[in-house]
């Protein structure tokens, strides 16, 4: 399905493409890079890719060795930023590949725009999150009352074209981040919508955030002003 929005710049909307089968990580990863040239070549649309990946550890630029504690997956070393995720079964991934030059060569102001379409779809589900100072992803409260991320962000950007994106947790089994430090945050868990109570299914997902896309979009062309402060 496409995306029926468009940018106040008069841009064309980019493809949604919302896979509802597991997709292994290094196939994505090749498709996604692919994609990547072809837009920076002009020779395809902007993408937002939705999809699941069976188990696997991927490693970013910023990876330590001694936060990898249990390799019992694939592990992936990868060209996005940060450090260790999971990704698997119940979690919704975002893959998000837009020009930049197009929308503004404002890389901060574009990775503070994808925490704030999670947010905003977040809320309209009815959990409360937010951003923290100095640790990277998604926050809300877990069931003990305690901060736990329910959200990663990892972005990589190759000549103004971006890559990577964002994942959220929605039901996957929470025990398979013990392999790893997530994010290198030793001192907080991480929680999901099942876990919080919240029964929503991967069509749910994907449907409530296309409806804050029109909005995601619109803070690119802002890219430079305070919006991103």
């Amino acid at each position: 399905m496409d995306v029926s929005v468009q940018s106040s710049s008069g841009l064309a909307s980019p493809e949604c493409l919302c896979e509802h089968k597991q997709i292994p990580y290094s196939h994505a990863l090749e498709r996604m890079e692919e994609r990547n040239r072809a837009i920076s070549d002009g020779e395809a649309r902007e993408l937002i890719w939705m999809l699941e990946h069976p188990p696997v550890y991927t490693a970013g630029t910023s990876a330590a060795a001694n936060e990898l504690l249990d390799p019992r997956f694939e592990v992936v070393k990868v060209g996005r930023g940060g450090r260790y995720t999971y990704h698997g079964p119940g979690q919704r991934i975002g893959y998000v590949m837009l020009d930049l030059n197009a929308r503004g060569r404002d890389v901060r102001c574009f990775v503070h725009s994808i925490e704030g379409w999670v947010i905003d779809t977040l809320a309209n589900l009815g959990v409360e999150s937010w951003r923290a100072d100095g640790r990277v992803g998604i926050w809300t409260k877990d069931i003990d009352g305690r901060e736990a991320k329910i959200g990663a962000i990892g972005v990589r950007v190759r000549r103004w074209v971006t890559m990577h994106g964002f994942s959220v947790n929605l039901d996957p089994d929470l025990s398979h981040f013990d392999g790893i430090v997530p994010c290198g945050i030793e001192e907080y868990g991480v929680t999901s919508l099942a876990r919080l109570g919240l029964d929503i299914s991967a069509a749910q997902w994907d449907e409530a955030l296309m409806g804050q896309a029109e909005k995601f979009l619109a803070s690119l062309d802002k890219s430079g002003t305070d919006s991103c402060s």
